[in-house]
């Protein structure tokens, strides 16, 4: 049987179509679907103001909301404990000083209290993490913000399309960003975009973007093609014979093949080359179609939550991903609590099923910041759970086997768990 990788990217049926247009008009960089995109992305929340922000990277949408609120120097910012290490590091390069907060361990996102906790009188700001596909619990949060008059930047990375009592993420604060990499809610093959309340604030955002040199042709052509290897190689029949063997040969050494694929741990400071650079019209292009989609991409992914709820539901041991009442959730990453993390992806990785652990960062024990304030065990225990493969390009099928390989592995690990019990 094909193995299943981890990650799936969408991609819309007519990107061929759109790429060959822009590269008869020789509009791949500049062009009119920029401005379209823009425009059609803020009739989704229906208000504000929008700004698409850099070819490769969403963070630097992050980057150009922080440097346009114009924080004093000494400026503290509270970023969730759990979180790509990637957010707290383009905070500092900002200019902020980053004061870490724990998360509540059942929704993976920031605690209320715990930010509460974090709140000191050189705070300004709250950066919630909208974390795996799940709006953060905001009515307390923005309580706190109003209290102690904070800024509120909520990262959407995850979360396109997840709402929040009714209203969509990333309107709910002050500003807010999105990241259009190939494995994100709305894969454009780079860049990000960034939503702002306030017209001035928008303005500012929109002169650190136009700031930005447009990439060259090739560039855009050396994105693209990436794109479509990062595609192909994941599609089961061809991951089954190219990357997964990899994984399968070091679930039994021990190694961790996945971290040469994602960027490096180290200082922002100066900001790398490739983090430069203005989103380009191909891009929005891909961009306006993937919009259209996004319903039929969210539902699939939807559905194939349910199929593995089901699946999964009644297996002892195991704590299905939880969608507390008023919030919506649109499964970036199926994340339940397994008994044993580290058994369980082996065994699935051995069965042709890239179960993962966690890819994000518990970033109070990172050597990188150099924390020293309050711990935080929930983010500890959060990154414990295991991300099981839902994503939208996925056959019902495929999702049916997933499930059912990861039911059985931990009714067999508990069977082993206790076994080693009797015998002790």
């Amino acid at each position: 049987m094909a193995a299943i990788a981890r990650f799936g990217s969408r991609v819309v049926p007519e990107l061929p179509q759109i790429v060959q247009q822009c590269r008869d008009k020789k509009q791949l960089v500049e062009g009119p679907f920029i401005e379209q995109f823009e425009e059609a992305f803020a009739r989704l929340p229906g208000s504000g103001h929008v700004r698409t922000c850099s070819t490769e990277y969403g963070r630097m949408a992050l980057y150009f909301i922080l440097k346009s609120m114009q924080f004093p120097e000494g400026s503290e910012i509270i970023v969730p404990a759990l979180t790509f290490w990637v957010v707290p590091e383009i905070a500092r390069v900002a200019g902020l000083t980053v004061v870490f907060a724990d998360v509540d361990p059942i929704t993976f996102t920031l605690s209320p209290a715990a930010m509460e906790r974090a709140i000191t009188p050189n705070t300004r700001a709250v950066l919630p993490t909208h974390l795996y596909g799940l709006s953060c619990d905001m009515d307390p949060i923005l309580a706190l913000a109003r209290q102690h008059n904070l800024k509120v930047i909520e990262d959407c990375a995850h979360s396109l399309g997840a709402e929040y009592k009714g209203r969509m993420v990333g309107t709910l604060g002050d500003a807010s960003f999105f990241s259009f990499q190939a494995f994100k809610p709305l894969n454009t093959y780079g860049g990000g975009l960034a939503w702002t309340r306030d017209a001035e604030l928008a303005r500012r955002v929109g002169e650190y973007a136009d700031g930005e040199e447009w990439p060259t042709d090739a560039r855009v052509e050396s994105i693209l093609r990436q794109g479509k290897l990062q595609y192909t190689f994941i599609r089961p029949k061809v991951f089954t014979y190219s990357v997964f063997p990899i994984w399968y040969a070091a679930s039994f050494i021990g190694a961790k093949p996945e971290e040469r694929l994602w960027e490096g741990v180290r200082s922002l400071n100066p900001l790398p080359a490739r983090y430069r650079g203005r989103y380009t019209n191909v891009q929005a292009g891909i961009g306006l179609a993937g919009l259209q989609h996004l319903p039929e991409f969210i539902e699939r992914t939807r559905r194939h939550a349910r199929i593995l709820d089901n699946i999964l539901g009644d297996v002892p041991g195991l704590t299905l991903p939880s969608t507390p009442e008023g919030r919506t959730h649109v499964y970036y990453q199926y994340c339940p609590y397994v008994p044993d993390t580290g058994a369980l992806v082996k065994r699935c990785i051995r069965r042709g099923v890239d179960v993962a652990p966690m890819h994000v960062d518990v970033c109070t024990t990172m050597e990188l910041f150099g924390w020293t304030g309050a711990s935080a065990p929930g983010a500890a225990k959060s990154s414990t759970a295991v991300q099981v493969p839902v994503y939208e390009s996925l056959q019902d099928a495929e999702v049916e086997r997933v499930g059912r390989l990861v039911r059985a592995q931990v009714i067999r690990l508990g069977r082993t768990d206790r076994s080693l019990a009797v015998v002790g």
